[in-house]
């Protein structure tokens, strides 16, 4: 009986459970108040997206605080250290207690006051959001304090009383293990290698927008900032310096306002790429009253403009700022602030949208295409050598440790690479004063087509010749070399992997010099005189030059009638001079025209007197293609990287530069008078030497050193000449020292 009644209950018992859960299924479920906790974190969440968002916050109260300098500490992608420092107003020790909590702010007090907002920060939700998902520590002080606070915080409240601490003016807030109650976002967000380039990406756009505020943003631990920028006078000068100067050189300004009621009022001025920009991907850097924003709807419309203009696969560089009145701009539509409301979006975008196109099509009469064409013969010489580097090793032996003893920097664009870096005399500053190094570069890249070079079998023979004596292991040296400094007036330095040479400047540069009239024959541009030079004066004037020693009316005669024979001669082979060289020479004698051999170089104009007389003495006007290699050779010559005819005045060569003053060098009693009176010294004569050595060392950097990687062929001739020269290898001075 016992067994027949225990399956009736208990299915009377599972009965009775459904119909219970029945009767509640029909009932509303109930609403409950969530607890502050779980309100605070979920708002977090929406905050603090990512640790990017995190950045922008803080960095917009920096600048809130009226601070001049900003300083960005990241480590681990953020997600462990963000650390962000300003010299601003800092907080006021009464305000610590309740700084992190949410909806505390000075920047309003009633909600009529966000129509009219000028700061960025106004919600007062970000510090506290921090305080939800990480650990936040504050260090402040306030102008006219003895010393600054220190306090951390957790969930929105202090976690003990501010202690005293040593501080610099300003705010320091460290936000630590980010996400570490969001254990999903935590994971996500896990590889550093996405969200570091955010931050840099980020401080990059407030620094090209506040030019009056200096900013770095580096990885903690690291010795280099990604980003470092200082107070700047333009806006391109802040853009150079954080995207480059491939970037700035593209860049035309654009201004554009409206202030009917009717449409929209506003002003709008940036910087935006002319048609000559190549990109893959548009960047877009927009600012609308001081807050850094998106706009998509912008951005496509300005996209399509460009599409006309730029090839298919380039894409612009915009720089904007709009300031509208500030009513009309609703600033609270998005919980990271990153997207604003505007009044009469559509008519504004239009607006700019017409003015830019309006600008391009007045800017686009002229377009520039770089060409790297490839040399197959010079790739097969490198190809073919046995001694190759770690960048020609197979991926198995890439993924090998390189051995300690050669493992070298070798990255030109670093500066502290070179030797003037570390100079105390403030040379370098003269180099911040020249034209864009890196648009010189690129000229100096742009070669001219020699497709239409003179069918003459003389010039093909000679460009042979040229690729047949190549030294390959020099061609090596010469494509992969790092500019280090000037050692002397002949010398320069090289890096390249492990070795260090010396090279002497005035031989390398004549040979690349001759190569290019070679490859440019017949296909010059043109340096046009300002006033036509006289040839049977400039002969003169070299006559002399070579014979200094004999009395000054000594022979006048006779060079008087050399030169008139010399200029009769090149009268007569002007017309071959011009179609081949673009040496333009008139029917009364008078020099016009010189070619342009290397882009961005003019030659020593002091020495057009020996350039004339060697054109008129040393060249075989008899056989072509001897004829066509002595004008090329006494062109290179005259381009070539000379020393300067003004000695370096730095150490003893001041001597020169004093007046009145005799035999310098021994006499005692004048070197004290040289060091204890600058009277003596002729000023205009030194500023003079001064600039032509800076000027010189430029074009050595910036100039000939680019286009001897790109198109010297080295000859065998340098490899014994004494034109490069072995001075260190790494590998035996880490011998060396390792025994120390």
């Amino acid at each position: 009986m016992d067994t027949d009644d225990e399956p009736s209950s208990s299915s009377s018992a599972a009965a009775a459970a459904e119909a219970e859960a029945e009767a509640i299924r029909a009932e509303p479920p109930r609403i409950r108040r969530l607890e502050e906790a779980v309100v605070n974190r979920i708002a977090a969440g929406e905050v603090i997206q990512r640790p990017a968002s995190a950045v922008k916050e803080l960095v917009e109260n920096s600048l809130d605080a009226a601070a001049s300098s900003v300083s960005v500490v990241v480590k681990d992608g953020g997600l462990k250290l963000i650390q962000v420092s300003d010299n601003g107003h800092g907080i006021r020790y009464e305000d610590l207690s309740i700084l992190c909590e949410r909806h505390t702010t000075s920047k309003l007090s009633a909600f009529e006051d966000l129509q009219t907002i000028k700061s960025m920060g106004f919600r007062g939700e970000a510090l506290a959001s921090m305080t939800y998902v990480g650990h936040v520590t504050v260090t402040t002080i306030t102008e006219g304090q003895l010393h600054g606070y220190r306090v951390s915080y957790r969930d929105g409240v202090m976690e003990h009383e501010p202690k005293p601490c040593a501080a610099v003016k300003g705010t320091q807030i460290m936000v630590e293990n980010l996400f570490y109650n969001m254990i999903a976002r935590r994971k996500t967000l896990q590889n550093s290698n996405d969200d570091y380039p955010k931050i840099v990406d980020l401080i990059s756009r407030f620094a090209i927008h506040h030019t009056d505020v200096s900013f770095s943003c580096r990885k903690h631990g690291a010795n280099r900032a990604d980003v470092h920028t200082v107070i700047a006078s333009s806006r391109l000068d802040s853009i150079r310096a954080v995207y480059g100067a491939s970037v700035a050189r593209d860049l035309m300004e654009i201004a554009v306002s409206d202030d009917n009621p009717a449409r929209s009022i506003f002003k709008m001025e940036g910087l935006i790429s002319n048609a000559n920009y190549i990109a893959k991907k548009t960047t877009m850097i927009l600012f609308i009253n001081g807050r850094l924003v998106e706009c998509t709807a912008l951005k496509r419309a300005i996209e399509v403009v460009y599409a006309a203009t730029l090839p298919k696969a380039s894409k612009p560089f915009i720089y904007m700022s709009i300031d509208l009145p500030s009513e009309h701009v609703d600033v609270n539509m998005h919980p990271t602030k990153r997207e604003v409301g505007l009044l009469n979006q559509e008519s504004l975008i239009d607006t700019i949208q017409n003015a830019i196109e309006s600008k391009l099509m007045n800017s686009n009469t002229t377009r520039i295409f770089q060409i790297q064409a490839v040399n197959s013969s010079s790739a097969s010489q490198f190809n073919s050598r046995k001694d190759t580097d770690c960048n020609t090793s197979t991926p198995a032996i890439k993924s090998q440790k390189v051995p300690v003893n050669k493992m070298v920097r070798t990255d030109s664009r670093d500066p502290f690479g070179r030797l003037h870096a570390y100079w105390q005399d403030g040379q370098c500053s003269q180099d911040g004063k020249k034209s864009d190094l890196v648009s010189v570069r690129n000229a100096v890249r742009s070669r001219r087509n020699p497709k239409e070079s003179a069918d003459l079998s003389s010039i093909h023979e000679l460009l042979s010749e040229i690729d047949s004596n190549t030294h390959s292991g020099l061609l090596d040296v010469v494509k992969n070399c790092t500019y280090i400094g000037l050692a002397d007036d002949v010398f320069a330095l090289l890096q390249h992997n492990t070795l260090l040479y010396l090279v002497n400047v005035v031989n390398v540069s004549k040979e690349l010099m001759y190569q290019q009239v070679i490859r440019r024959f017949a296909h010059f541009n043109a340096i046009q005189l300002s006033e036509p030079a006289p040839l049977q004066d400039l002969l003169m004037m070299a006559l002399k030059e070579e014979d200094l020693e004999s009395p000054a009316d000594e022979n006048d005669d006779l060079k008087q009638k050399i030169a008139e024979l010399n200029t009769e001669l090149l009268k007569q082979k002007a017309e071959m001079l011009e179609e081949y060289f673009c040496i333009n020479i008139d029917q009364d004698g008078n020099l016009m025209r010189l070619p342009v051999i290397l882009d961005q170089h003019t030659p020593d104009m002091d020495r057009l007197p020996e350039f004339l007389l060697s054109l008129g003495n040393d060249v075989d006007w008899e056989n072509e293609k001897e004829c066509f290699q002595t004008v090329s050779a006494v062109l290179g010559n005259f381009y070539a990287v000379h020393p300067p005819f003004l000695p370096n005045p730095s150490g003893d060569g001041i001597q020169y530069y004093m007046k009145n003053v005799d035999k310098m060098s021994t006499d005692e009693d004048a070197q004290n008078r040289l060091t204890n009176s600058e009277e003596d010294v002729d000023y205009e004569l030194l500023a003079e030497a001064e600039t032509a050595g800076a000027q010189r060392e430029w074009t050595i950097q910036h100039v000939l050193f680019p286009s001897m990687r790109l198109f010297l062929k080295p000859p065998k001739s340098l490899a014994t000449n004494g034109t490069f020269i072995q001075v260190a290898s790494l590998e035996k001075l880490y011998r060396i020292f390792e025994r120390c």
